[in-house]
């Protein structure tokens, strides 16, 4: 499933804070000042005659930022933490259905996978990617474009597919998100891997020739293999072979908006007028509503 970055990314409330950006304590407006404050205070009984001092002066007032400046910095720290954090896609294709649908709008979490560093791993929550995990990728065939698939091996896993029935080192995994529109079975895609009845990648070709073993695809180091819950209708890692580490963005957290729009409006690069009119006409009823805030959740796959 192939997924658009939707331009500037939404953020969750926990991962801005935006706010005052000068730290510095300045006096409320008809406080109290420090002049004031010594000027009420009673005066200490003593036998020592005093002497008077100058009252010290009020220290000239600290410039107050300006409207547009203070709303600046707060877009660019927006900026900032929506690219480094988290991300917005819209699903446009239906190879993740049921779990993802063609128009459900998601905020990707790019720090799950990122790699660790001495210090930061630590403190922030880096894993790797886990059998049954949800992830965003560019695409191997061109990077230009993001998909999205279930991460199925690996490395070191063996997979097979025989009668749309999936063995994970040599074990028939039970897949209660996966689903199946048709009844036609592939001598390819149902039977992998086998002798390809279509067109392959040349990624896939290399898959099928270097890492396949007695019959199972042997998922190398520093790889996925990546399927879509909607078997029959799902480019995926059988057609152009595994999923680099490195080309890993991270793994969906929330749909925070889902709407009933058609493929071809949302694989348009551009956000055509007629897509425009159609949200602004039928915002209410064409937004799945049960599914706005709904989160992502991995499936364990053991």
């Amino acid at each position: 499933m192939r997924v658009k970055w939707s331009g500037v990314d939404p953020l969750n409330s926990t991962e801005s804070h935006p706010g005052r950006v000068d730290n510095t304590p300045v006096d409320s407006v008809g406080g109290t000042t420090g002049l004031q404050a010594a000027e009420f205070a009673a005066p200490v009984a003593s036998s020592v005659e005093e002497v008077p001092q100058a009252a010290p002066s009020d220290p000239p007032p600290e410039p107050m930022r300006g409207a547009i400046a203070e709303w600046a910095i707060t877009i660019l720290l927006l900026l900032f933490l929506t690219t480094t954090l988290v991300q917005a896609y819209v699903i446009p294709t239906g190879s993740m259905e049921d779990t993802l649908l063609i128009g459900d709008h998601l905020l990707v979490d790019k720090l799950a996978y990122a790699p660790t560093g001495p210090v930061s791993k630590y403190i922030l929550p880096y894993r790797d990617v886990k059998r049954g995990d949800i992830i965003v990728f560019r695409y191997p065939v061109d990077i230009r474009q993001t998909f999205v698939k279930r991460a199925i091996g690996v490395p070191g896993d063996r997979i097979r597919v025989v009668n749309k029935q999936l063995y994970l080192n040599g074990v028939k995994l039970d897949e209660p998100y996966k689903i199946h529109k048709s009844d036609y079975t592939s001598a390819y895609r149902d039977n992998f891997p086998g002798e390809p009845d279509v067109m392959l990648d040349p990624r896939a070709l290399d898959m099928l020739q270097n890492h396949t073993i007695n019959g199972e695809v042997v998922v190398p180091a520093n790889s996925i293999f990546a399927m879509g819950d909607n078997r029959d209708n799902s480019l995926d890692s059988r057609y152009w072979g595994f999923v680099p580490r490195e080309n890993i963005i991270g793994k969906p957290l929330v749909i925070y908006w889902s709407y009933d729009a058609p493929s071809d409006d949302l694989q348009n690069p551009s956000i055509g007028i007629g897509h425009i009119k159609d949200v602004v006409f039928n915002f209410i009823p064409k937004t799945r509503w049960r599914r706005t805030f709904m989160l992502v959740h991995p499936y364990e796959i053991k």
